[in-house]
């Protein structure tokens, strides 16, 4: 494998472990404001970013790479009110996204075509993510203020089940 894309699938790693950390700690945001739907979302967020880091460590152990682990850094966004997480979930997964397309440029410049086609899965995923992010975003914008509106975008959010990425759920 090429080092720079191998460089870069490792970071990747850390990087959707930090997602994880982050999404905790956006649970913890809404667990403390008495949002059950929305902790249960980000938990479940959470759960899904730690899979996909061992998604991409699969990758590299059945590609005969070395995976070395890093430390992963603390989130520091504190938030004022309940639109901000969603707002800065929506941030981090367009900045996740932006990671991914990286990752998918170094191995088309290398024609590493078996990374590009493993990535396919996470370009379709990114999408999905971003299209869930906005969404939220929008309906706390429209429906948030109103108490009644908000309980009902919570009930729905806490409705949420963990399912495993097919990438791992195929083994």
């Amino acid at each position: 494998m090429d080092s720079k894309v191998y460089e870069l699938l490792n970071d990747q790693i850390n990087k959707e472990l930090y997602s994880a950390y982050l999404y905790l700690s956006f649970a913890d945001y809404y667990a403390d404001e008495g949002l059950d739907g929305y902790e249960n979302w980000y938990l479940i967020q959470a759960a899904e970013e730690r899979d996909h880091a061992l998604i991409f460590r699969k990758y590299l152990l059945d590609n005969d790479c070395k995976v070395v682990l890093e430390a992963i850094d603390k989130p520091d966004k504190t938030f004022k009110n309940h639109l901000e997480p969603l707002e800065a979930g929506l941030e981090h997964e367009k900045y996740v996204t932006s990671l991914i397309n990286d990752i998918y440029a170094a191995a088309k410049e290398v024609n590493d075509f078996r990374t590009m086609k493993f990535l396919d899965w996470f370009i379709d995923e990114q999408l999905e993510e971003e299209v869930n992010a906005t969404d939220m975003v929008t309906k706390m914008k429209l429906f948030g203020s109103d108490a009644k509106s908000l309980y009902e975008l919570d009930q729905e959010y806490l409705a949420r089940t963990y399912s495993t990425p097919s990438p791992l759920a195929a083994e």
